[in-house]
């Protein structure tokens, strides 16, 4: 055909509906990222959990009033790092933390979520762990702050600016796999193995770290345990 005529090959009338039709399937359909928010409940089952079901860990020498409260459906944690250990003669570190010891757990897939919040100054801290390991370890994961970043352990920066702002963390479990995973405000942020051991369960609060600030503290609100529907 001869272009001169006016008319357009039949491929070049291909290429320009599908050009036109490109800003239509653009809008409609969301852009798929490694990093793109998602649910990571899809698929799972909520259990119930109650005030009453919450073990407060605290200084061994103090009321729970005085390193934890619960206002307005916010839970509140603080320590000292001069204030003492869990248990007389513990060798461990100042905590304040919420123990989720109504799940205990020792297979199956199992997630931890909740909304923290970690105050501007907080430091050197661990704010959420799954406790159980192979000895001579305690944990098969931790997420502390260092400096306004949340981190795996001390290895890996999760987000690199957590301080004064509400974000939701996911934890997934999967306790046969060894595996575990970590979404922050629904955006999937790391994946590691376990460390073994027979149990476990989670944790939430401050619990002090190396090179710790001397005030630490977190707040939690909508903490959730799911289990994985079989």
């Amino acid at each position: 055909m001869d272009a001169r005529d006016g008319s357009l090959p039949t491929i070049s009338k291909l290429a320009l509906f599908l050009l036109l039709l490109l800003p239509l399937i653009s809008a409609s359909t969301p852009l798929l990222s490694s990093g793109w928010p998602s649910d990571p409940t899809a698929g799972f089952e909520e259990l119930p959990l109650h005030q009453s079901n919450l073990h407060i860990q605290k200084p061994y020498d103090l009321p729970v009033s005085a390193r934890y409260s619960f206002v307005d459906g916010v839970h509140k944690l603080w320590v000292y790092s001069t204030d003492h250990p869990l248990s007389k003669g513990s060798p461990t570190r100042p905590r304040s933390e919420i123990f989720l010891n109504q799940y205990i757990y020792y297979s199956g897939v199992w997630q931890f979520e909740a909304h923290g919040y970690v105050p501007c100054g907080t430091s050197g801290v661990c704010i959420t762990q799954v406790f159980g390991a192979q000895f001579p370890r305690n944990t098969t994961l931790m997420l502390r702050v260092y400096n306004g970043s949340l981190y795996y352990y001390h290895d890996t920066v999760l987000v690199p600016n957590i301080y004064d702002r509400w974000f939701r963390v996911n934890i997934i479990h999967d306790v046969a796999a060894s595996n575990l995973k970590v979404y922050i405000d629904g955006e999937f942020k790391f994946e590691t193995n376990g460390y073994g051991g027979t149990f476990h369960y989670f944790k939430c609060g401050v619990y002090e770290q190396g090179n710790a600030s001397y005030y630490m503290e977190s707040r939690w609100k909508g903490i959730r345990v799911l289990k994985k529907v079989d």
